[in-house]
This record gives C-alpha cells, structure tokens and sequence, in this order.
C-alpha cells in the first residue's frame, strides 16, 4: 500500500473588507460569497485570509455579531484587522482622563460623541463583561500592516508618522500611554493616531458649510494623499458631497499643502477604509483601493480580492448589496469626522 500525503493548499492571497459598521448579517454573507465558511465558530478559507480595515462598531444594528465575527477570525489565525477611529473612539470614551485633568473621560461625553457611541453601547447592554472585554481586544489591534507587498491602513498612509510609530512601537499597537498622549493635540501621537485613523481635512472658508442630504453638516472637507502636485481644493477633495459654490477651484495655499500627506504611485498596493464612497467600487488610482462603500448609509459592503499584483484591478472588487434593515439603523445625526 502506498501512503498518499495530502498536499497542503497554496495560500493565493488576502480577502480586505472595508468598513463594516455593525452589518454583521452582511458581513456573514459576504464571507460566504467570498467561498468563507463556518467551521468550529470561526468562517475559514482554505486558501486565503481576511484582512478587516477596522470600523467594525457603531451605527449598524447587529454591531456584537460584526465583531464577533471578525475577533474570533482574527484570533483563529484566519484574518487580521487594523484600527478604525470607532475602534479608538470606543477606547479614549471608556478611558479616564488623566489626574489633573479637565476632563473626566479621554473622549468626552457630549451629546455629539454619545450619539455616535449609542447603538454600540445599546447593543452591549446587557453583556457588560463582552464589552469590557471587547475593549480589551480593541488594544490588541495594530495601526497599521506592512507585509507580502501590500499595506493596510484606515484612513492615510504617512511614511513619517509610521516610521516615527515604529521606533517606539515596532508592532503597531498602542498603549495606554500613547492612548493618553493621543488626546492632546500638541503631542506628536495625536498628529499619529490622527492621520492614520482620520487622514486629512482642510478647514471651510468662515460661514460656509457642507449640508449633505443625509442631515451631516461639514465645516471642513475630507483630502485625499495620492495628487502629486495638487493645484487647488478640488485635486484633493476625497467625499461623497461636492464643495459649495466653486470652491473646487480654490488655490491651494502652500500651508495647506504642508498638512498633507503623499503616496505616490512607485510605492506598494495600499488597502483604506474610511472614506464613505458610494456608487460601483471602483479605484482612486493604480496602487490603492478604498473599501469603505457606505454599508450603512450608501448599502454596500466592498472587499478586494488581492492575488499579490502590483498593479490592481477594479475586476477583482467584491461586494454585497446590504440588507435593507441593516442599512436603514443609520442615525444621520451623527458627525462624519468622528
């Protein structure tokens, strides 16, 4: 008899899944699309790994099945995730504020900053040894990924800020010191924490603001990283919702181009979430995907397909439209920019 040795399957890549939001019956759905299924509790691949851009809380109604889903992925050795500034803002709201302090929280408790928090807060209830203990996992989680070619971040990668990130925090992960530190605008793990899970915005003109049809009001604007010589507002202007009036055209001053960030077009495949997009995904350009399709507010929940190619492709988007009751729990009273 001759004894067969079953060969072990080749590993073809990562599956990123852009901002979840509490959709956890779409997410399920999109596992199972992507050829994930259940097995021990935690949805496995036989060839391929999920990587979450973070997100995962707030806004949706199954909010525990999201990061339930997701946790036991990640501690399975199945996925991996970076931080969203949910994710943080759940951390710095739950954190005291340091002795001397003002403020009795980190991230105080206003009525805008409730309001963000509240359907995760609702849905954690009556499980308050699951939230205590979902903080604790959010610590866990890195900032960022650098591997196999490719790189991961929520919002913006700046080659600096990481650089400077590392050499104190070669794993990407924070502590409660730099948790604290982060909530300080004049410290430089503000402008880190900041960046990497905000990215950039420049500041509206006095009196004039942006009033989307989903009942956001905007005193500032979000930008993109990727213009290499950007000219005016519009080059840079990364949102669902135009400028008013003709503030496209509007110059760039040269301190505004100091604040922003570059990646430019020789650097490895980028992978962001973060930004609301809507309509078909589609990419900002040749070496970065943006994953954040609006699951809740816009409907669809976007993963890419990455086989390790340099150059991506638009063919190799994902997605599942979200269920209608998932997608209608918006709250638009909330601030985009948290």
């Amino acid at each position: 008899m001759v004894n067969r040795i079953a060969a072990k399957p080749v590993f073809e890549g990562y599956d990123l899944i852009g901002d979840v939001h509490g959709c956890g019956a779409t997410l399920v759905t999109l596992l199972e699309k992507l050829g994930y299924r259940k097995r021990g509790g935690v949805y496995r691949h036989p060839r391929r790994r999920v990587i979450f851009l973070g997100d995962l809380i707030d806004r949706g109604p199954r909010i525990r099945l999201a990061v339930t889903t997701a946790r036991r992925m990640v501690e399975a050795g199945e996925a991996q995730i970076v931080m969203g500034n949910h994710e943080y803002n759940a951390l710095a709201y739950t954190h005291p504020a340091p002795p001397g302090s003002e403020k009795r929280w980190l991230r105080e408790h206003t009525p805008r900053h409730n309001r963000i928090i509240q359907d995760t807060l609702a849905q954690y209830r009556d499980h308050t040894n699951e939230w205590e203990d979902t903080l604790a996992w959010f610590k866990t989680i890195p900032l960022f990924i650098e591997q196999d070619g490719m790189r991961v971040v929520h919002a913006c990668w700046d080659d600096d800020l990481i650089s400077q990130f590392k050499q104190r925090y070669p794993d990407g992960r924070l502590d409660d010191r730099f948790l604290v530190a982060s909530h300080d605008p004049s410290t430089q793990a503000f402008r880190i924490l900041d960046r990497l899970t905000r990215g950039s915005h420049l500041q509206l003109p006095r009196n004039v603001a942006i009033h989307s049809g989903d009942g956001f009001t905007r005193r500032s604007f979000r930008t993109h990283f990727w213009a290499a010589s950007p000219q005016c507002w519009g080059d840079v202007a990364f949102q669902p919702d135009n400028l008013p009036g003709d503030l496209e055209q509007r110059t760039l001053t040269q301190a505004e181009r100091e604040t922003l960030s570059y990646y430019g077009p020789d650097e490895p495949p980028l992978f962001i979430g973060h930004y609301w997009c809507e309509g078909i995904p589609a990419l900002p350009t040749g070496n970065i995907a943006c994953l954040d399709y609006s699951a809740v507010k816009y409907g669809r929940l976007v993963a890419y397909r990455w086989q390790g190619e340099v150059q991506l492709n638009a063919d190799h988007f994902v997605w599942i439209q979200v269920d209608r009751e998932e997608q209608s729990f918006l709250n638009t009273v909330l601030d985009d920019e948290d």
